[in-house]
Formats: structure tokens, C-alpha cells, sequence
């Protein structure tokens, strides 16, 4: 199963986090997961995640960018994660915590399939 994941990638910490979760989320498991991030058109959205079985949102907080990006595109998440209802305290700029990470990727494990 292959999974497209679209991140944040606001400069938010938070932002920032959705971005990491989603490239570590591809590098320990190859060719399973694509990731995107919500600064790409809708138009480029709609073909990079056209061929996911499932489609995974990581938004950074509540003003789901990632969320509204997809929408434009006439997408829908299969999985919606957003890092700040994980309990991440969205700061500005301050930097992204390893244990926050990981957070958001048991996030992403536990509301997939038993694939994941």
C-alpha cells in the first residue's frame, strides 16, 4: 500500500514538525510513504497523490493549511493528524524536538492500517 502524505510546512515550529515527521516517515520506510508539502499547487497536489491508496494531512495546528490546500485540489484525507490536538505547543520559531517527531509519526501509525 502506498500512502501520500501532505505536510504543513508552515515556518512554525509546529509547521516545520509536520515536514520532518513526513520525510522520516519515508526514509525508514521506503517506498511506502510519499511525502508533499501545501506550498505545492493544488493542480500538482491532485497529480502527486492521484496514484496513494490512502492520504494522509499532518497539519501543524488548527488553521489547517494542509487541509485547505487539499481541499482545493478536490482531495480528502483518508487521515487527518493535527500536531497541536497531539498536545505540541505551536511556539513561533523555536526549534523542532526530536520526541515531538515521533509523536506525530505514532500519530500516523496508530490511525493507519496494520500495513503501516
Amino acid at each position: 500500500m502506498t500512502y501520500a502524505i501532505v505536510t504543513c510546512s508552515g515556518i512554525s515550529n509546529t509547521g516545520k514538525l509536520t515536514t520532518q515527521a513526513g520525510m522520516l516517515l519515508m526514509q525508514r520506510k521506503p517506498g511506502m510513504f510519499l511525502c508533499m508539502n501545501c506550498k505545492q499547487s493544488a493542480e500538482s497536489l491532485r497529480i502527486d497523490a492521484g496514484n496513494a491508496e490512502r492520504l494522509i494531512v499532518l497539519d501543524g495546528c488548527t488553521d489547517c493549511c494542509a487541509t485547505k490546500k487539499l481541499t482545493a485540489a478536490g482531495l480528502s484525507p483518508d487521515i487527518h493528524i493535527i500536531a497541536t490536538e497531539l498536545g505540541i505547543e505551536k511556539n513561533g520559531m523555536a526549534d523542532v524536538q526530536y520526541d515531538e517527531i515521533e509523536k506525530v509519526i505514532r500519530a500516523v501509525m496508530e490511525n493507519g492500517d496494520d500495513r503501516v
